[in-house]
């Protein structure tokens, strides 16, 4: 009884855990496409190359794991693949890459947690979220994307007084000859466009894995469209053929990880929560790259820590707790509650009657 309730349970919680894993996944990228951005790397020339190495790393675990139940290919998929992967890779990268050069990952990774409510709100809307205001777990949906809102917003607008260092940085990176944070309104509003083409991303993918349920071969769809989506933009912005070679360094290293980790094995663990939980609950795991990326900038990097995002973290966190019990499907605790009670009603079962019990099943039993 005890082996079978363990292994219920890590079945039950396997989705949360996946995504804490992908949010560290995402943290660690943060700080690694900065630096390979301040090096000189070409943020459009990044997603390129990131999505053609995601694309043939999964080719061959997509072929071979899914080649018996991936569903045939109509020209309607092929379109809704072309949609994904513009609104998933090719549009919302090129906008959220380009920003970073214009801010700081700390104020991305804040911007990123509206996508939760944004997602939430689109999923009420199209009947794939419940927000039943008369259930307590409807209202705890709610209250918890307001307070994970709130969270963000004062992380993002409010700083406080600064945190006192404890030492010198672990790790030094160049800033680059002025070019980041030159022009924050812009890296601003860019961030938000690619947070809100983000959050119906999510939402579509909800609708394509319903017709064409084989995330590895949906992953890899998206990374070859859209990395041939990006490398058609990029040849009309970029005209330097220079922009496109790759020395054996930090750009390397960011570009392998971004497509392997990244556009690969994070966005596989993405399509199967989706599928398994739904779009919301992948989204309202973003607030733990926030706080993640907030820590290790200040004791890795030595930036400034404000008052204000530690608080923001906080109520972050609690919105982040409410919205994932609000979530958290009460059926199985009945199922549980209800086996029990049925084994002790057997146990305390009067011995006459189990006896009268077996002799009949023994009477019904003999030809």
């Amino acid at each position: 009884m005890a082996m079978g309730t363990s292994i219920d349970t890590s079945k039950r919680f396997k989705p949360h855990i996946l995504m804490i894993l992908a949010q560290i996944a995402y943290t660690l990228l943060y700080f690694i496409t900065e630096a390979s951005f301040n090096n000189g790397m070409n943020p459009h020339v990044y997603i390129t190359y990131r999505h053609i190495v995601a694309g043939f790393s999964m080719l061959p675990f997509a072929y071979f794991l899914e080649r018996k139940t991936r569903p045939k290919l109509t020209i309607a998929l092929l379109l809704e693949i072309f949609v994904l992967s513009l609104l998933g890779v090719s549009l919302t990268l090129n906008m959220y890459f380009v920003s970073l050069n214009y801010t700081s990952p700390t104020l991305l990774a804040s911007m990123v947690n509206t996508i939760a409510s944004l997602t939430f709100v689109l999923a009420v809307i199209l009947r794939l979220e419940d927000a039943n205001i008369r259930d307590p777990r409807g209202i705890a949906k709610i209250i918890g994307t307001l307070v994970s809102l709130a969270g963000v917003m004062t992380m993002t607008l409010y700083k406080g007084p600064v945190v006192k260092s404890l030492g010198h940085p672990l790790i030094y990176i160049h800033r680059g000859n002025g070019v980041v944070h030159e022009n924050w309104l812009k890296g601003s509003i860019l961030t938000a466009a690619s947070c809100i083409t983000w959050s119906i991303w999510y939402i579509m993918q909800a609708y394509t894995l319903k017709r064409y349920p084989a995330q590895l071969s949906l992953s890899t769809w998206m990374s070859f469209v859209g990395a041939a989506q990006s490398a058609f933009y990029t040849v009309i912005v970029q005209h330097k053929r220079t922009a496109w070679t790759m020395d054996f360094n930090i750009d390397f290293w960011s570009t392998l990880y971004g497509g392997i980790v990244i556009s690969g094995l994070v966005v596989y663990i993405q399509l199967w929560c989706t599928e398994q939980k739904g779009p919301v609950f992948v989204t309202v795991f973003n607030p733990l790259s926030t706080v993640l990326v907030a820590v290790l900038a200040y004791f890795v990097l030595g930036e400034k820590l404000y008052t204000g995002s530690i608080i923001g973290a906080v109520i972050v966190i609690i919105g982040l707790q409410l919205l994932l019990w609000g979530k958290e499907d009460p059926q199985p605790e009945m199922n549980e509650k209800e086996q029990c009670c049925k084994t002790n009603e057997v146990h305390h079962e009067d011995p006459r009657m189990q006896k009268f019990t077996s002799d009949a099943d023994k009477s019904n039993a003999e030809p």
